[in-house]
């Protein structure tokens, strides 16, 4: 179905008892103001929430949510559907709403996009909707959801999935990350990024990006002959972390501290040190003026070339446009001096 702004799209965002209130706010905020940056007269969307029955709905910390449509009220034309995830106890109520699955199931055959946020896929999973297909959930979430569904591929690391006329995402603000690809896709890059810009969110986040940062996964996942290595490295990236130099740190053998390396924090410790560069050049681009030549030195990069490549790689953007997105306003220029 081609995507047209002139006239408004109808998106529902179903929620429940025990919604996870940003699940639902986060992606209308997304779509409310890709309104304002269309260039159409008319408005690209038309919002609806909606709730099994109807009425309030109260959240998992207790915010009530007021004047909901029955599900069973909303049009029979529907461009995007979008299921909210929540509290545990909330979710079991909303997978066990046999009319609650039926209605998915029958609207999911006329509807452009169906889509979750966090533990929504346990109820897209409950309807039938993801069998055979790559899903993503809450990262607390990823295990139970494979098991209760063996016959759905859940990518613990995806912070989005996209398989159409599916869509998934992972733990909360990360709906924020699914809506802004899908308003990309329907009104271009310049709309998506004023949206971005407005919501101070990364323009174009892969969904294929790990769920939270690869400094706190090595800190939680490092033993204690590793820890103290991991923690040294992500404060300061700089200097000599070749193999040997780190093997030689702990007094391990090359072999054995690669090994061990791998075993604890799922990666060589080449893919980690980069990582930690990358993530200090983030933080650097972020809050200081610096030119780029003294990001990359200080971030322990050989060069500005390498500083180039690997951001662009792990990150998806440039150096330069990523300072443009998130850095301090009024800085410097970019440029290499």
């Amino acid at each position: 179905m081609r995507f047209s702004t002139s006239k408004p799209h109808t998106v529902a965002l179903i929620g429940f008892d025990g919604i996870q209130a940003l699940d639902l706010v986060g992606p209308m905020e997304v779509f409310s103001k890709a309104n304002t940056h269309c260039p159409e007269a008319a408005p690209a969307y038309r919002l609806l929430l909606a709730s099994p029955y109807g009425g309030d709905i109260v959240s998992n910390a207790g915010l009530r949510i007021a004047g909901t449509l029955p599900m069973a009220a909303l049009p029979a034309s529907l461009d995007t559907l979008i299921v909210a995830g929540g509290s545990e106890e909330g979710l079991r109520r909303a997978a066990a709403e046999t009319d609650l699955l039926a209605w998915l199931q029958e609207r999911a055959r006329s509807t452009r996009r169906v889509a979750s946020v966090c533990t929504g896929a346990f109820v897209l999973a409950a309807a039938g909707l993801l069998r055979g297909r790559r899903a993503a959930t809450h990262w607390s979430a990823c295990d139970r959801l494979q098991q209760m569904w063996p016959d759905i591929s859940v990518d613990h690391g995806a912070i989005y999935t996209a398989e159409p006329p599916f869509y998934t995402s992972a733990g909360v603000t990360t709906g924020l990350d699914l809506c802004l690809s899908l308003v990309e896709a329907d009104c271009g890059s310049q709309v998506a990024l004023g949206v971005a810009r407005d919501l101070v969110l990364f323009m174009r986040r892969p969904g294929s990006q790990a769920q939270f940062s690869a400094a706190l996964q090595a800190q939680a996942a490092a033993g204690s002959r590793l820890s103290p290595l991991v923690n040294a490295i992500i404060e300061d990236p700089t200097g000599d972390l070749s193999v040997p130099a780190l093997a030689a740190r702990i007094s391990m053998s090359e072999r054995t501290f690669v090994r061990r390396f791998r075993e604890e924090i799922g990666e060589t410790p080449a893919q980690f040190v980069k990582q930690a560069r990358v993530d200090r050049a983030r933080t650097l681009l972020e809050t200081s003026r610096w030119p780029l030549a003294r990001i990359a030195e200080r971030s322990g990069f050989a060069s500005l070339d390498s500083l180039h490549r690997t951001f662009q790689r792990l990150v998806g953007v440039t150096p330069s446009a990523y300072r443009s997105y998130f850095g301090t306003p009024g800085q410097a220029s970019n440029k290499d001096g």
